[in-house]
């Protein structure tokens, strides 16, 4: 054991802090209650409260979120390399694009010395099916090459799984699937959330008794296509359909012109950040998610752990997550098929409450509970092979 004062030692790697305290803090207060020592690492993580109150201890980089900045190699690359040495952690677990690229091609020498075992979370790779395939070629390439540096690779779904060994990322031993970041099926339950609760959100949103509100949680970002479902509410053009959008990114005021510029204001409601996800899904009739590309997203996790259906794209982990019937899917940029999805769940509620309860009788397999465990599993293995 090479970490400070005779504790194991684990670094969780973002390139943001909203990733961190969106998904992690679970982990980090199950594994310090374990006795060890937890720090993370992001972009301006110190300015974030939640990671300060969570971890033992958080550290700056300074890289970006553009693939293509030099400044993630000539800068936070070093940075995650000094880091790694000071504090000689045992494991190093790495997430998001940017900085799993970047902490691996990092530690690639410290790894192969056996100072460091570095665990690659892949969440969605940046090639896919409907992916531009010159960006697809590239993105291929270079999760080939950073194989090389990578001790242990997890996968979220089924079929990037497959993907996985069939390119042989790593060595086939090495691919580890566990179901996604988990979700807390008790916190997210039916009856966690009080009639009153659902009341008071349609009351915030000045909603009527016959309007039908739905929601997308989902951080404001080109992937997630928050513009096809504004298309779609513009194209159903029911006054008493509104849809809920909680988050924040770099394209809400994007979204926010275009809401006025197809005549939307009234019913697309912007709420910012929101810690209260569970109260605004049971206010909804549907979660809707028209990403291109995810790993296993949460939001629907948590959608249907509430028994809340979903309206999701044909993509891996939502069609993994909706397979026993809890939703719809439609194809990647299908704005009329949203727009028809919508339509039906709004005017057949019996049957989009029969797609949640279906949708909740699955989510035990993903439990944070479960996925935790996983994970202890992972980082058992990982420390007994570096010591064999």
């Amino acid at each position: 054991m090479n970490s400070r004062a005779g504790k194991r030692s684990l670094l969780i790697v973002t390139t943001i802090p909203w990733t961190l305290t969106a998904f992690f803090l679970p982990f980090a207060e199950h594994f310090r209650k374990r006795g060890w020592r937890v720090d993370a690492a992001s972009s301006n993580a110190t300015g974030s409260a939640p990671c300060l109150a969570a971890f033992d201890r958080v550290w700056d980089i300074g890289w970006s979120r553009n693939p293509l900045d030099l400044r993630n190699f000539l800068f936070a690359a070093r940075q995650i390399r000094r880091l790694a040495i000071r504090e000689r952690y045992e494991i190093v677990h790495v997430h998001t694009p940017v900085a799993s690229f970047v902490t691996r091609f990092a530690l690639r020498k410290l790894r192969k010395r056996g100072r460091v075992k570095v665990i690659y979370s892949a969440h969605g790779y940046s090639f896919y099916e409907g992916g531009r395939p010159a960006q697809n070629i590239i993105f291929a390439f270079l999760e080939k090459l950073a194989g090389r540096w990578t001790d242990h690779l997890v996968i979220t779904n089924f079929e990037d799984e497959r993907t996985s060994r069939r390119m042989k990322l790593v060595a086939s031993d090495r691919i580890h699937y566990i179901p996604g970041v988990g979700v807390d099926t008790a916190r997210y339950s039916p009856d966690s959330v009080p009639e009153e609760e659902i009341i008071r959100v349609r009351r915030e949103m000045k909603l009527r008794p016959e309007d039908k509100l739905f929601i997308m949680a989902a951080e404001f970002i080109p992937r997630k296509r928050h513009e096809d479902l504004l298309r779609a509410l513009a194209r159903l053009n029911r006054a008493d359909v509104h849809v809920a959008l909680p988050g924040e990114g770099p394209l809400l005021e994007k979204m926010r012109r275009l809401t006025s510029e197809l005549g939307l204001e009234g019913r697309a409601h912007y709420l910012g950040y929101r810690s209260d996800l569970p109260r605004l899904m049971r206010a909804s009739i549907a979660t809707i998610l028209p990403s291109e590309r995810e790993g296993l997203p949460r939001s629907v996790m948590e959608s249907l752990s509430l028994e809340i259906p979903v309206i999701g794209t044909d993509i891996p982990g939502t069609r993994q997550l909706l397979e026993g019937g809890g939703g719809i899917l439609v194809k990647v940029g299908d704005v009329e098929g949203i727009s028809s999805s919508i339509a039906r769940m709004s005017d057949f509620p019996g049957e989009a409450r029969a797609m949640g309860e279906r949708g909740r009788a699955r989510m035990a397999e993903y439990d944070i509970g479960r996925v935790i465990r996983m994970h202890e599993d992972l980082f058992a293995e990982a420390l007994s092979m570096r010591q064999a």
